[in-house]
């Protein structure tokens, strides 16, 4: 099974993509990619925009990458009690090409923060608008208090009740790696 894991902060030091490779690390025998939405930067998205620079091609390629894959896990950064500017935006972009951003895969959403929210207001946009962007969303699960629950140095959480309940979440992909393996036997 192939999945894709990423953070939906720009930050180059992003606890949310340490969390998601961290997730991702947990599938046994997935061949994991890691995705930074850096790499898709692109102007602010407004229709006028998209009349005059037409559709752009970080845009294009961040639907490519998602539909080479099995799954995803998207672990979501929280500014100011919403999704980040950086990540909206590349949505906001790619929804235009494609409603259905997420192509059907099967998803786990996570998010987490220093805080004590874990980002978990974040987390509830995400997860209520799955659905309507054509995800099929597996389970989501916040960890607050980042830097107190996950050994940055060791990449490991460090909470063993969170890492259980993160290894249950994490591990309703595993039917679709099922799925994959059925599929390719055949």
């Amino acid at each position: 099974m192939k999945v894709l894991a990423f953070g939906t902060s720009n930050s180059r030091h992003s606890i949310n993509q340490s969390l998601a490779q961290y997730a991702a690390g947990l599938l046994p025998g997935a061949e994991v990619e890691t995705l930074d939405i850096n790499d898709y930067e692109m102007p602010i998205f407004s229709i006028e925009r998209e009349q005059t620079l037409g559709q752009p091609d970080q845009a294009r390629a961040f639907l490519q990458r998602i539909s080479k894959v099995d799954a995803l896990i998207v672990s979501f950064a929280e500014h100011n009690g919403n999704l980040t500017a950086a990540y909206k935006n590349l949505f906001d972009w790619s929804s235009r090409i494609d409603t259905k951003v997420y192509q059907g895969k099967p998803v786990v959403f996570l998010a987490t923060s220093p805080g004590k929210g874990g980002a978990a207001t974040a987390l509830k946009i995400a997860v209520d608008s799955a659905p309507y962007f054509g995800a099929d969303l597996r389970g989501s699960f916040s960890v607050p208090d980042f830097t107190n629950n996950f050994n940055s140095d060791r990449q490991d959480m460090t909470n063993t009740k969170m890492h259980a309940a993160l290894l249950k979440v994490v591990g309703s992909l595993d039917n679709t790696m099922a799925q994959v393996d059925a599929a390719s036997a055949v």
